[in-house]
């Protein structure tokens, strides 16, 4: 596979993953279907496969796990940031807006220093 196309796929596999941990964790405030265990069972094995199968293209393109944390803390604080403001309707505060800002910041580092 082309070194590309394995970041890509790593990338919406990390993204994808974080959206299913965001409802795993946190669908728990909103709908009772969270509060199930059988949410909190089976959503697990999603979850686990696509950061699992993730950070192993991740550490292929990178070619070092110094660059994989950071990139996944990055897209996490995204996907997070995100799907809070709009499922839940929580908007963040300056200091959160920050935190947003050094995560892309650190993403952004981390990702144009390998393309």
């Amino acid at each position: 596979m082309e070194k590309y196309g394995i970041l890509i796929i790593a990338l919406i596999m990390s993204f994808v993953g974080n959206i299913i941990a965001w409802f795993h964790m946190n669908a728990q405030f909103k709908w009772e279907w969270g509060r199930s265990i059988w949410w909190v069972l089976l959503g697990g094995v999603p979850i686990s496969l696509l950061f699992y199968y993730s950070t192993r293209l991740f550490y292929e393109y990178f070619g070092e796990y110094w660059a994989v944390r950071p990139v996944g803390f990055g897209i996490a604080t995204i996907v997070f940031a995100v799907m809070t403001s709009f499922v839940l309707g929580e908007l963040p505060n300056q200091r959160i807006i920050v935190s947003l800002v050094l995560a892309c910041i650190i993403l952004y580092i981390n990702l144009s220093a390998h393309l």
